[in-house]
């Protein structure tokens, strides 16, 4: 069962709340699939969807009105992810459920679907609300991508693979910054590759020294660290053949908000094995 616990916790009160809520949603789907076999549940699955679609678009609604007045910078990415749930959440309406098979194939579906979205949604995306810098002051910078020594955990594994990682985006940033951007599409294909590969191998890294040491946040930053993995994943590869030096302004803009939030606020809690 998916319970909202600490972790999902991102210190905005109104958002936090209905952050709550949405878990309630999932523990009464869990709770119908369990019943699934008792009795028809017709009923109960229409009003569950027809909940969910309308509080899932007040909550969107203050969370992006929220993010509009503090300006920030992830309301486009934020935008997009609200969508998707839009849509998924919509095609389940359409399932037909006058039937035990239909019914339990659509409580399957919403329940898989939710538990999965929303902790993702919530570790990976909506703790960085409120968080982060102005972004164009990073992107302004002679070099955004230099690795300073805030950034330091004090563990030199995790330092050394962070300092590669700022690197990797580094050389991104160069070739999303050149005149011939629109020439460099393979150059730009393969860093980009080259980051998901190693970004992939540094969490794992990074989170067997933390099973070593009994951490107890590991928990959490798995979750962090598959949400990321997600957004990399899905790099838009038409987008970047399209509009290169917009897209990858916008990626890179993710990429180090992310990045830098990620080991102030969570890698620099890990505690450095003695």
């Amino acid at each position: 069962m998916f319970q909202f616990t600490s972790d999902c916790i991102i210190g905005i009160e109104e958002i936090d709340n209905e952050h709550r809520h949405l878990f309630e949603l999932i523990g009464q789907v869990a709770e119908a699939l369990e019943k699934s076999t008792m009795f028809d549940q017709y009923q109960r699955i229409a009003d569950l969807i027809e909940e969910l679609e309308e509080y899932a678009d007040q909550h969107f609604a203050h969370e992006e009105a929220y993010m509009e007045e503090i300006l920030d910078p992830e309301l486009f990415l934020q935008r997009s992810q609200h969508m998707m749930f839009r849509e998924t959440v919509n095609e389940m309406s359409v399932h037909n459920i006058d039937y035990e098979e239909g019914q339990i194939e659509v409580l399957k579906d919403m329940n898989e679907f939710l538990a999965r979205w929303l902790y993702r949604h919530i570790l990976g995306s909506d703790i960085l609300i409120g968080k982060l810098p102005p972004l164009e002051k990073w992107m302004l910078q002679e070099n955004p991508c230099e690795f300073i020594e805030e950034y330091k955990t004090g563990i030199p594994l995790v330092d050394a693979e962070h300092k590669q990682l700022f690197s990797i985006v580094d050389k991104a940033n160069q070739l999303a910054r050149s005149e011939d951007v629109d020439e460099r599409y393979e150059e730009i294909v393969q860093i980009l590759e080259k980051l998901k590969s190693y970004t992939a191998e540094h969490f794992k890294h990074e989170e067997e020294y933390m099973e070593s040491i009994r951490y107890e946040g590991l928990t959490a930053q798995k979750h962090a660290h598959e949400a990321f993995i997600d957004k990399i994943e899905n790099i838009s590869l038409d987008e970047l053949k399209s509009q290169p030096k917009e897209y990858m302004q916008s990626l890179l803009e993710f990429l180090l908000g992310w990045l830098i939030n990620h080991i102030l606020h969570s890698d620099k809690k890990i505690p450095v094995e003695c």
